[in-house]
């Protein structure tokens, strides 16, 4: 059970990380917050080095759970799924990613 634990947390530290690495380039930032809340360079760089811990974390979290070539495929496969489903957001639904970023007023869902 622990371990069905710790893989789900990898998953979404995947996901989260996958996410801050979209948000920190302007174009996907100007479609899920708009136009409207400018994206300061300290937080770009922010968002690059959080996304970056993210995925190492997600790496020590799946070498956690399997041997070394068991979790780095379980942790490639869960990034490759985590990367696909960040960019069906950013696709469809690209508001939602405000989620990853609660410290910026825009990112309730309001406006645009």
């Amino acid at each position: 059970m622990l371990d069905a634990l710790l893989l789900l947390a990898a998953v979404a530290a995947n996901v989260a990380g996958m996410g801050w690495l979209a948000l920190s380039m302007e174009v996907h930032w100007d479609e899920a917050l708009g136009n409207a809340t400018p994206q300061s360079r300290r937080t770009a760089v922010a968002l690059r080095v959080a996304g970056a811990a993210a995925l190492v974390g997600s790496l020590a979290l799946c070498l956690s759970v399997d041997h070394g070539s068991m979790a780095s495929l379980v942790w490639v496969m869960a990034l490759a799924g985590a990367a696909f489903g960040i960019t069906l957001t950013l696709a469809w639904r690209p508001r939602t990613l405000g989620i990853l970023v609660p410290w910026v007023p825009a990112a309730t869902g309001t406006g645009r």
